[in-house]
């Protein structure tokens, strides 16, 4: 029996995880994390039985506490209950699957833990990778990428020398503007922003690839899973999500790892690790699909992209710059406070303005991140 952590439990991924939980008898819940759901939360107590769950807002642990005061599961609150919750004895693998640099601090606690970690969290490995990655070694634990370019790249290396690696094909759909030019985007609505032609997901995410921010924060994180400088990741748009990234060897041959797009796969792989199991998800018919293209990326009008290289170049604390930057554009433009547009023009504002640390400690990456969700609130007034 494998005991499973999620952290993020009533996202997007918690919810398709514990979808796979379920088909699975040999996987049981251990903890449950969400930041103030406590709704859906509840629901998944009562189903899933785990012995501790965190509720990141203390005044909504509160009142899940009462709510679920019949079941016998410890409710815990705030960073620290994350960090409980990531590290507990019971826990064999744990799914960070929270959205953000949250996610940085419980991941560490796993991996002190002797955890294997399913990285759903990006934002981990952009900000922090060079301390996650070298203390996932010291600690001999492996780091299993859920996200379904990543997954790809890691299924493709199975068996092969990653040291021969030429370089990584790094696919994307081209999101919900593809072919548009900057000037359309000046006029587009939330509404349209989080209609993703392919998948379904979360809003932040779901912006982040309108913006094609994601894909740029997927560059920073292959950079550090394969060890591959960011120079040898090339993007290429492939609008039926069909493929999910292919690994280019020095011989120049390709491998490729193709599936519709069902985020379970990614997710089921990282679970079960090397094994693979059955999956009830609809098979691609190569004779009915007809035809797979692809295209460049147009990093002028997605310019985020350019940005991202930059960061993933460059190095240091302007990853964590890049991706704070966003979180915070991407969280007012959720709000209605700033336009699509202006969510890339702060992360190039942002990146500007930043002297970059060559090597921060996590303390200082903390400290980046709040110092940039300053400056783009002092930008936001100044408009």
């Amino acid at each position: 029996m494998k005991n499973i952590v999620i952290l993020g439990s009533t996202g997007s991924i918690g919810t398709q995880t514990l979808d796979v939980i379920e088909k699975n008898s040999d996987l049981q819940v251990a903890a449950l994390s969400a930041n103030e759901n406590i709704d859906k939360l509840e629901e998944q107590i009562r189903r899933f039985s785990p012995k501790m769950v965190c509720v990141y807002e203390e005044k909504a642990a509160s009142q899940l506490a009462l709510r679920i005061a019949d079941c016998p599961v410890k409710v815990v609150s705030g960073m620290a209950g994350l960090e409980e919750i990531a590290a507990m004895p019971q826990g064999d693998i744990v799914v960070t699957a929270v959205v953000g640099m949250i996610g940085i601090r419980p991941t560490i606690a796993a991996i002190r833990a002797g955890k294997d970690i399913a990285l759903a969290n990006k934002e981990t490995l952009v900000t922090a990778g060079h301390i996650i990655m070298p203390l996932a070694k010291e600690y001999g634990v492996n780091i299993l990428p859920v996200d379904s370019e990543h997954s790809a790249i890691f299924q493709a290396l199975n068996g092969e020398n990653a040291k021969q690696i030429h370089k990584i094909l790094l696919t994307a759909s081209g999101g919900p503007f593809r072919g548009m030019q900057k000037e359309e985007l000046e006029h587009v609505t939330l509404e349209q922003a989080l209609h993703h032609p392919n998948w379904a997901m979360g809003k932040k995410i779901t912006i982040d690839s309108a913006t094609m921010v994601n894909k740029g924060l997927e560059l920073i994180e292959a950079k550090w899973l394969f060890g591959v400088e960011v120079d040898r990741v090339q993007i290429i748009v492939q609008p039926q999500s069909l493929i999910h990234s292919m690994v280019e060897f020095e011989d120049r041959g390709i491998i490729a790892q193709l599936g519709t797009p069902d985020m379970r796969l990614p997710i089921q792989y990282a679970l079960f690790y090397p094994e693979r199991r059955y999956l009830d998800s609809q098979a691609v018919d190569f004779a009915k699909l007809g035809c797979i293209t692809f295209e460049e990326p147009d990093m002028d009008t997605f310019y985020a992209l350019r940005l991202a290289y930059e960061a993933g170049r460059r190095g240091g604390s302007l990853p964590t710059v890049l991706n704070a930057a966003n979180e915070l554009a991407v969280s007012l433009f959720l709000q209605g406070q700033i336009s699509f547009v202006q969510i890339t023009q702060l992360i190039q504002q942002c990146m500007e303005n930043h002297k970059i640390i060559a090597n921060p400690t996590l303390e200082e990456i903390l400290s980046v991140e709040k110092e940039t969700y300053e400056l783009v609130g002092a930008m936001i007034q100044n408009v």
